[in-house]
């Protein structure tokens, strides 16, 4: 089964060390030109600190860019993507804020507080997982709807907006994996191959 997790919306934490602030924030994108529109903005935002550090990930295109914006090469950009492959989140762009407090870090310090900063705001996030799915439509008689109703349940189905005219017509998200159980439960159920016609593939959000 294919999946993917992203985080569900904008989220941002901050770490102190010697008295520089880093300020992590993550944004879900869809695009490389997604995430470099978020990085402009939060340096439009933060136009006044002395750096703005960000790596992004990519599922289509398996994309995956980092900058260190002036920082010593490998202490800032790095550590941020790196923080995001080990949560094995993706379609994410981490942004750090670094304003200066006065004291020299040194490259190990620096990249333990663009890590730190990175970590806290991907731990906070609210995430969300993607699996593929088919939308299905489905025909059936109001006599026959009693057993579908039972049985999709048990396959986690996402509904996508049914029809009850004189016959009923169930339109649904259901994970790739599972399609040959529910065939072969449908047509034990009913004696017979069932007419599930596949609309499109996409990656759907389970409950």
């Amino acid at each position: 089964m294919i999946e993917f997790t992203t985080v569900s919306a904008y989220c941002e934490d901050s770490v102190t060390e010697k008295r520089s602030e880093f300020i992590a924030q993550l944004f879900p994108v869809k695009t490389a030109e997604d995430a470099l529109a978020a990085v402009d903005s939060i340096k439009t935002k933060h136009h006044k600190a002395r750096h703005n550090v960000w790596a992004y990930r990519i599922r289509e295109g398996a994309l995956s860019r980092y900058s260190d914006d002036g920082e010593p090469q490998g202490t800032g950009g790095i550590p941020v993507l790196s923080v995001l492959e080990k949560a094995g989140i993706t379609d994410v762009c981490c942004v750090v804020t670094r304003y200066f407090g006065g004291v020299l870090l040194g490259a190990s310090g620096l990249t333990r507080a663009y890590s730190a900063a990175a970590a806290l705001a991907v731990q906070n996030a609210v995430k969300i997982c993607f699996s593929e799915a088919y939308r299905i439509r489905y025909e059936i008689d109001y006599a026959n709807y009693g057993k579908v109703s039972y049985l999709l349940p048990e396959f986690a189905v996402k509904d996508a907006g049914s029809d009850f005219g004189e016959r009923i017509t169930l339109l649904f998200d259901l994970k790739t994996a599972l399609l040959p159980e529910l065939e072969s439960r449908l047509t034990e159920a009913f004696n017979g191959k069932p007419a599930l016609e596949i609309l499109e593939t996409h990656f759907v959000s389970f409950p």
